[in-house]
């Protein structure tokens, strides 16, 4: 287990665990894309779980993505439906969808399907998806080291927020699918939803801002731009609105994004030679 900075008595817990082979000490919070890297390079398996704190299991949720590891040479990630939690770490009554995989719009917005939404049966279809919200999700080794960039997994630059959306782009791009099996049942405690970001520290809002433009100079090619048109533009004057009159402390995260720029459009420059699958195909998940 890595202890990434905690501040209570968990890494010591664990230490006295009898599943827990040995507790890594970050020292520090490394953020949780860092802190995920620096887990998922200590392990050997054929496949890795990655699973947030606040998330809890039903029995069957590994069988049943263990039972689909096949399908496929370029199958790299694996995703279940994902029910909310409440506050006592209890499912929600009715059952409410936390995420039933990932999908993007042209606006360049992310999104989990179906978020919030009351469990009424529409996400029971297994398909390939976009993505998976790594709060769950099971990666294959191979993709882990194929879509690694500057021997990252997910970008240590993002530290928190949508390192998984960023993930999942390059993968796209580098020929790997997501596929989403309803059978694997989870539960999330979905503690930052956009309708709360007045709740978000400043600092994890100014993460998602810088994210948010971090992860398209690293993707995005011409023809991406082209097709996204007005409502990538939109949006983006809509957050830059949003920080100059109201969230002024997300300002410093359009500059941090800003000095990403040359190391973007290199890391770009490296998706764009390992393409396996053309923009057109990619641009379909862009709704």
């Amino acid at each position: 287990m890595v202890d990434n900075g905690s501040s209570d008595a968990s890494a010591a817990l664990a230490e006295r665990h009898h599943v827990v082979t040995r507790v890594d000490r970050a020292g520090t919070n490394l953020g949780f894309a860092a802190g995920q890297n620096r887990a998922i390079e200590q392990t050997q398996a054929e496949w890795v779980l990655v699973l947030n704190p606040d998330t809890r299991l039903a029995p069957a949720f590994l069988a049943a993505l263990a039972q689909r590891t096949g399908q496929g040479e370029y199958l790299g990630t694996l995703c279940g439906k994902l029910l909310r939690l409440g506050e006592d770490l209890e499912p929600l009554t009715p059952p409410r969808i936390d995420s039933a995989g990932m999908e993007i719009f042209r606006s360049f917005r992310h999104l989990d399907r179906g978020s919030g939404a009351l469990d009424t049966g529409c996400f029971e279809t297994e398909e390939t998806v976009f993505g998976a919200t790594a709060a769950a999700a099971l990666y294959r080794r191979s993709m882990i080291s194929d879509v690694a960039l500057d021997g990252a997994f997910f970008d240590p630059d993002f530290f928190a927020y949508r390192e998984d959306a960023d993930l999942a782009w390059r993968a796209q791009i580098l020929g790997w699918d997501c596929l989403y099996v309803p059978q694997a049942i989870g539960f999330h405690l979905r503690q930052i939803v956009p309708e709360r970001r007045s709740d978000v520290s400043a600092a994890l809002n100014r993460h998602s801002v810088k994210n948010r433009f971090m992860m398209r100079w690293k993707n995005a090619d011409a023809a991406t731009w082209r097709h996204c048109g007005w409502r990538g533009v939109g949006r983006d004057l809509l957050v830059l609105g949003g920080c100059l009159v109201r969230e002024w402390s997300s300002l410093p995260g359009v500059g941090e994004a800003l000095r990403a720029w040359p190391q973007g459009r290199r890391q770009h420059a490296w998706i764009e030679a390992h393409r396996r699958r053309p923009t057109q195909d990619v641009l379909r998940w862009f709704r």
